[in-house]
């Protein structure tokens, strides 16, 4: 019988490594992780939390604005960019502290360092060699930076969230989660913010009537989004950078920010080597149990490029551990997953968008909203919420929520749990609201709309 040095060698300690490596030490798992960045993973270090601090900061500017319609006069208010990103860090500090101290209490042991895939129980690191019955791969992502030239000038969201000092002029490529969220972040701090896109409105993929609706938000409140447009390369000036653009345009920027994508950190890992299979994008090919292509080895999280959320990971990760170490067959369901953009308006979302629902489902109904906010009757802001409910006709379930609005991430958890546990538009209707929130909103939509989208898609 094979003897090794672990029963778990998991490779990259993020969200996802580090809950399974916990939750397999917990069913009495020999466990050790290996990280050759800081513990805590995209998520943790330079990802959702940084950014969602950041987001706080800036969403100040807009209080403050309010504040002199309710009565508050507040004189002489001023931002210091440092301060933010000092503030931020030292949180990023803590949360790796604890991500620490949780791998030891856990007794899970940690090796620093790059590993590389030897055979199906054997990992390297450095000049040390790790044996394992199972291997664990949570390698996570990257950005990826087009192939233009002058890429060498621009900057990613890993050093977006680094910045020495706040630039006046900022040009974002790209139209997905990361290039609104930080667009939002940047102007409202005071920076003149354009992104570029090449299709006529941001977050590709999402629901359509969310695309035009939070597109033409930005746009009111003033970043410019410039659609149908191909960045041709950028050039480096004295006083900053010149993005020239595929219609003989140039825009002028003091940094260009890459929004363009992430790709799986599978790269050097030896799968070739070892037999593991990828598919094209690179990422790490499982099955429903995470298993990869060869028995002894699985992967969890964004390297498997399924959904890219930090608490998919993570449940991805403890499936695996409660089915492998702890004895029961768990598996991870990625239907009805809720997400949030923290954009500003944000943007929160569960289930099926109109479209997908119509090719899977057929016959829907539509249910769709917009509204100011009861704030903005005082402060005069326009800025308005949009909700919409996509409905299976035939069995008058809930099958899709999309929401566009202040506060809409802290309303859609309970709207997601409903919409997982079958919720029908009946119950919804039947559910008495509270008054006055935005929320309520939810529970009195009655007219149905028209096939025909109002915004355009």
């Amino acid at each position: 019988m094979a003897t090794y040095d672990f029963d778990l060698f998991t490779i990259g300690a993020g969200s996802g490594g580090v809950a399974a490596s916990r939750r397999a030490a917990a069913h009495g798992a020999r466990v050790a992780i290996c990280e050759e960045s800081r513990v805590g993973g995209t998520c943790v270090i330079r990802g959702c939390v940084p950014k969602k601090l950041l987001v706080y900061g800036s969403r100040y500017r807009d209080e403050l604005d309010d504040a002199a319609a309710f009565g508050w006069t507040i004189e002489n208010a001023t931002f210091d960019w440092s301060a933010l990103v000092a503030a931020k860090s030292k949180e990023v500090d803590r949360l790796n502290g604890i991500y620490l101290r949780m791998l030891r209490d856990a007794g899970v042991t940690l090796v620093e360092g790059r590993a590389t895939l030897i055979d199906a129980h054997t990992v390297r690191i450095a000049d040390r060699t790790y044996t394992a019955e199972r291997i664990l791969l949570a390698t996570g992502g990257h950005p990826v930076v087009p192939d233009l030239s002058g890429r060498e000038h621009g900057i990613t969201s890993n050093e977006a969230l680094e910045l020495d000092r706040l630039p006046r002029r900022l040009a974002i490529i790209g139209g997905g989660y990361i290039a609104v969220e930080l667009a939002g972040v940047f102007h409202s701090l005071g920076s003149e913010v354009t992104i570029l896109i090449r299709g006529r409105t941001v977050l590709r993929g999402f629901d359509e009537d969310i695309r035009a609706f939070l597109t033409s938000e930005m746009v009111k409140r003033g970043i410019r989004v410039r659609p149908d447009t191909r960045v041709r390369d950028i050039e480096k000036r004295p006083e900053g950078f010149d993005v020239m653009l595929d219609q003989s345009d140039c825009l002028a920027a003091d940094a260009v920010l890459f929004a363009t994508g992430r790709a799986p950190n599978t790269r050097g890992l030896g799968l070739d080597e070892v037999g593991i299979r990828v598919d094209d994008a690179g990422a790490i090919v499982v099955d429903s149990a995470s298993q990869t292509s060869v028995e002894s080895v699985y992967a969890v999280g964004d390297c498997t490029n399924r959904i890219n959320l930090t608490p998919v990971a993570i449940a991805e990760g403890r499936a695996f551990a409660d089915s492998v170490f702890g004895g029961r067959s768990v598996v991870m369901s990625h239907e009805n997953v809720p997400s949030a953009v923290f954009s500003q308006p944000p943007v929160a979302t569960v289930g099926l968008s109109e479209s997908n629902a119509r090719d899977a489902l057929g016959d829907v109904d539509v249910y769709v909203t917009t509204f100011r906010p009861l704030k903005h009757a005082v402060t005069g802001r326009e800025e308005r919420t949009m909700m919409k409910l996509v409905i299976d006709r035939a069995s008058d379930r809930v099958v899709g929520a999309h929401l566009v609005g202040p506060d809409t991430p802290e309303m859609l958890q309970g709207i997601a749990i409903a919409i997982r546990c079958g919720a029908t538009k009946a119950q919804f209707d039947a559910t008495v609201g509270i008054h006055p929130t935005a929320a309520e909103e939810l529970v009195t939509m009655r007219d149905k709309r028209p096939t025909r989208p109002p915004y355009g898609g």
